[in-house]
């Protein structure tokens, strides 16, 4: 609150604050520590050091991090403890140099178009299917609610303290939800790693993962996909391994365009699953037809480089060719080694 008055006011150097956002009740527990003592343990890949704590072990191996430390390749430069599930975490932002990677087809340009019945169709006619993780544990996560509706919980305005087993199906739905996001993460992480490191640049459409979640039918299934995860971890993974990523405009009717032609629908039902051309007669599966057109998107190269920096990037079609706006980084240092305490 100090910072954000004090830049208000212009007392303050640098850029404008922005309004503090307050962590909720139910918010997971966490604190960042940027000074005091803290860091890796010396001579020890099995233990972290932080402030007024001490040592502390952890679960996974920090070996991979600490080599970073001695060679001179890595500095830590804060911790953050955080409470999921019963689990304490330990996360170091670190800046670390890395040497410069090239995707394996670097001149290669693919289009991916997000869905829901498949989760992501590429424009090389690959489906990846959609794990469903969260629709797979509805009927186990209705149950435990349902029980935990038949004991005592909390009640703020008697000063009720919930009963112990309320609080053991407490845990259980927690522990599930947490399994559920593991699985969807690891499904995300493999995806992108995948994009990142074999083509040169992606294509994605900027959607409106807000707006869509409004949708009362389709909210659950959109949420349990996980659009604005992948596009985050695409962000980051193609500044690492020497890709980039391209947005298509948020208004650019990639399922209503032919991808042989370029003839545009009017009208384009949700029910059609077969994209059929009027112009030309092609027809193709909509998704594919989707994630072709976005792939086209992509400028020209110019000697076998792109003509823009491996950043994200906004591609707009217009009437006189395509047009690039680039984008800001987003990410200045690189989060590495989140290790599980015991």
């Amino acid at each position: 609150m100090d910072n954000w008055r004090a830049s208000r006011s212009g007392v303050r150097r640098g850029p404008r604050m922005r309004f503090p956002r307050f962590k909720g009740r139910r918010a997971c527990l966490s604190c960042r520590f940027t000074t005091g003592t803290f860091g890796l343990a010396k001579h020890d890949r099995r233990h972290v050091r932080l402030p007024r704590i001490g040592l502390v072990r952890t679960h996974e191996s920090t070996r991979k991090l600490a080599r970073h430390v001695e060679r001179g390749t890595a500095r830590i430069r804060s911790a953050t403890i955080s409470h999921r599930a019963g689990r304490w975490f330990v996360s170091f932002s670190v800046e670390i140099i890395r040497a410069a990677r090239t995707p394996a087809r670097p001149d290669a340009v693919i289009g991916v178009d997000l869905g829901l019945s498949h989760l992501a169709v590429l424009s090389t006619g690959q489906v990846i299917p959609n794990p469903r993780h969260l629709e797979l544990a509805q009927r186990t996560l209705r149950r435990l609610q349902r029980q935990a509706a038949r004991r005592q919980g909390p009640d703020r305005g008697t000063q009720r303290s919930p009963s112990a087993r309320w609080r053991r199906t407490q845990d259980k739905v927690s522990r599930l939800h947490t399994s559920i996001t593991n699985a969807r993460g690891d499904g995300l992480n493999k995806l992108t790693s995948k994009l990142a490191t074999t083509f040169g640049t992606i294509v994605l459409e900027d959607l409106n993962v807000a707006g869509m979640l409004r949708n009362r039918r389709l909210a659950r299934h959109i949420a349990g996909a996980g659009w604005g995860e992948l596009r985050r971890q695409l962000q980051y993974k193609v500044l690492c391994h020497g890709s980039r990523l391209l947005l298509a405009d948020r208004w650019y009717p990639s399922s209503k365009t032919c991808s042989d032609c370029g003839v545009a629908k009017a009208k384009l039902r949700l029910s059609e699953r077969t994209f059929t051309c009027d112009s030309c007669g092609m027809r193709r599966d909509r998704d594919l037809n989707a994630a072709r057109n976005l792939a086209m998107l992509c400028p020209p190269t110019v000697g076998g480089r792109h003509e823009t920096s491996p950043r994200e990037t906004h591609v707009r079609p217009t009437s006189g060719g395509q047009r690039v706006l680039p984008r800001e980084d987003p990410y200045r240092s690189v989060r590495a080694n989140t290790a599980t305490a015991r």
